[in-house]
């Protein structure tokens, strides 16, 4: 039973002991998961962090890997370059005196991930509950809409999780809303996909990240030591919402990179959109297709196929309001 004193998505995790938050979509997307991780904490649970990593992580040493393809990522690992997401995220844990491994998975095909996924939980003990975050909303696209956004290490991921039935709870939660039209994700079409979701009981709500909260100050302390650590590359996404739960609004700057963009800073971004994983995978098109796969360009290459022999697509649609 779901209660409004309680978002239905906390409701699904009221009795998880052991939590495991993972970035679904690479780079920075586990930095979305920070505040969920932090009140989880808060709340009593055991909870831990990882992410499909974007870093050159079969350049790391041996003492490194937990086991095949899964690399425990700690402030003082050694790596090439400045770019290193998981890294910079355990640093900053470690100077909050909080636990600083990040687990990081490399960019496979579904099969060895969800692999890898499995050689997490059981490195950890079990675990009760899955939530993948998604920097955006990409992860929430059918296959059938006009632009999909980025979607390769999105369906990696949630193929990956939602094959994870020995997990009793598995959610996805996207933070976010509004980046992804960059990459040309029309959010007319987001709405109706999640409406779609909520017939089937699939949708778990959403609710804002206050700035004044332990988590809303926290998670802008990290986003800021992320983009100091990281001045050549800093996240858009995590900079857009942290401009969000500030409460700028607008064409907001905050780094070079979108010099030629103009961004739509607004509260929209401040807000988690939660689903259950396995409701989500459902309703996907093509996700069946993808189990085989065991490199991350196979999925590239089912999703061009895929789209190829679609009918028709799902045109975008103006916001009306």
């Amino acid at each position: 039973m779901f209660s409004l004193l309680e978002p239905p998505f906390l409701t699904r995790l009221r009795d998880a002991r052991r939590v495991l938050v993972a970035g679904a979509g690479g780079g920075f997307d586990v930095y979305a998961g920070l505040p969920l991780a932090l009140a989880l904490r808060a709340a009593g649970k055991e909870v831990h962090l990882a992410n499909l990593s974007f870093a050159d992580l079969y350049g790391l040493d041996l003492d490194v890997w937990v086991d095949h393809d899964v690399a425990a990522i700690r402030p003082d690992t050694p790596a090439r370059g400045d770019y290193f997401p998981e890294r910079t995220l355990a640093q900053w844990l470690a100077e909050q005196d909080l636990p600083d491994t990040v687990y990081a998975f490399p960019r496979t095909g579904v099969r060895p991930l969800r692999d890898a996924y499995r050689t997490l939980l059981a490195h950890l003990g079990g675990i009760d509950a899955v939530v993948l975050v998604d920097g955006g909303t990409d992860i929430l696209m059918r296959g059938d809409e006009h632009g999909l956004g980025t979607p390769e290490e999105d369906m990696a991921s949630l193929a990956a999780v939602a094959g994870l039935d020995e997990v009793p709870v598995r959610l996805a939660a996207c933070l976010g809303f509004g980046v992804d039209a960059y990459h040309g994700v029309n959010h007319s079409l987001v709405l109706e996909n999640l409406a779609a979701l909520d017939r089937e009981d699939g949708y778990l709500g959403a609710f804002s990240l206050p700035r004044h909260s332990p988590e809303g100050r926290l998670y802008l302390d990290a986003v800021e030591h992320a983009q100091r650590c990281t001045p050549d590359h800093p996240s858009i996404v995590q900079g857009s919402v942290a401009a969000a739960v500030r409460g700028d609004f607008g064409d907001v700057r905050f780094t070079e990179r979108t010099r030629n963009a103009e961004l739509f800073i607004n509260p929209l971004m401040a807000l988690y959109f939660c689903v259950d994983v396995p409701a989500l995978a459902r309703r996907n098109l093509y996700l069946d297709r993808l189990e085989n796969t065991a490199l991350m360009r196979q999925i590239s290459s089912v999703i061009a196929e895929f789209r190829d022999e679609l009918p028709r697509q799902r045109p975008p649609r103006a916001y009306p309001h």
